[in-house]
């Protein structure tokens, strides 16, 4: 089977109200790009990539007149796709949702949300809810949510193969609105302690996942990785290593993840691609992932991330290639695995 995960910049842009996907000449939401050709281009990988099921990151949005599975259904009967059901999790109100679409001849899926509703409970909080943990050392706990609660699901393949696949989208750790060099670091540093909180949150979900001897799977966009800015020396690990855990029975692994925390002088993978417009130069950084349990690890599994000029059969395929670079300021991680 084939999973993958993918962030797709402004998704919510190409959906009108009635979930019905956009396909005309007004702009997108992404930069100097029309909603048709962003609509195309989405199309066009996920034809190239033909996954089994798609963890997208800011799906369109759900609220009390939408749903982001509808929408995603919609897609998939106007396109004709083959992934034509779409499970959601807790809705949030960034209009991003984390949207798991599936072709349901190769699996089901049922959000199935674990943990401690109320305070006193044992065990993780419930990812809609709120953690207790303190950022700032000063002894009193502080609350820490999920702007995009993470996507808890169940997954049954078609072979009877039962799993656990936990959608992520974690803190972003820019410094948004920051007036000085001064300011960016306080808020860079606020960000970073809430990232780290997150991660922290889900790995205890993860550990108890694996105790129970359940397989894992945690793939989504984590906003972080190893190396990745100057306040991991701060916090002396990033969310990815947090989430990850230490090696050992209940440790995850992605291999791009580990290429990066060797840093032997290689160069290291990247899935996401920004243009910084006041220094006209692009960003390269590797912050979507697909981790598994051990048990997965066992099972031959594959890794590869699409991206427009690192991967041989993309950059030759001068249309695959700009629709990738079309579509989103991500690219898709696949994972293939014998399930």
């Amino acid at each position: 089977m084939r999973i993958a995960t993918w962030n797709v910049e402004w998704f919510n842009s190409l959906f009108d109200d009635e979930d019905q996907p956009l396909v005309d000449q007004n702009w997108s939401g992404r930069w100097n790009i029309k909603r048709k050709a962003q609509m195309d281009a989405i199309v066009r990988v996920l034809r190239e990539i033909d996954a089994d099921a798609i963890m997208f990151i800011e799906a369109p949005d759900s609220h009390s007149r939408r749903s982001s599975s509808a929408a995603l259904k919609n897609l998939a009967q106007r396109y004709q796709l083959r992934q034509s059901e779409a499970v959601t999790g807790f809705a949030n109100e960034t209009q991003q949702e984390i949207t798991l679409m599936y072709d349901p001849s190769k699996m089901t899926a049922e959000h199935d949300p674990r943990g401690a509703v109320n305070a006193g409970e044992p065990g993780a909080p419930r990812f809609d809810t709120d953690f207790a943990m303190d950022l700032d050392v000063d002894a009193a706990p502080d609350k820490v949510i999920f702007s995009k609660p993470p996507l808890e699901l169940a997954v049954t393949t078609h072979t009877g193969k039962a799993l656990r696949m936990i959608g992520v989208h974690a803190k972003s750790k820019a410094p948004h609105g920051a007036k000085s060099d001064a300011e960016a670091r306080r808020i860079s540093i606020q960000n970073r302690r809430k990232q780290l909180a997150q991660c922290i949150w889900l790995r205890k979900r993860v550990v108890e996942h694996l105790e129970t001897g359940d397989d894992v799977m945690v793939l989504g966009d984590f906003n972080d990785g190893p190396g990745l800015d100057e306040f991991e020396k701060l916090f002396g690990r990033s969310g990815v290593e947090v989430v990850l855990g230490e090696e050992g029975n209940n440790c995850l692994f992605d291999p791009h993840a580990r290429q990066a925390l060797s840093r032997h002088g290689i160069a290291i993978p990247t899935t996401s691609r920004f243009f910084i417009r006041d220094e006209n130069r692009y960003l390269s950084a590797l912050l979507d992932y697909i981790m598994i349990s051990s048990g997965l690890r066992r099972k031959k599994p594959m890794w590869r991330i699409w991206h427009p000029f690192d991967d041989g059969h993309c950059y030759n395929d001068e249309k695959l290639r700009n629709a990738l670079l079309t579509a989103s300021d991500h690219f898709p991680v696949t994972l293939d695995i014998d399930l």
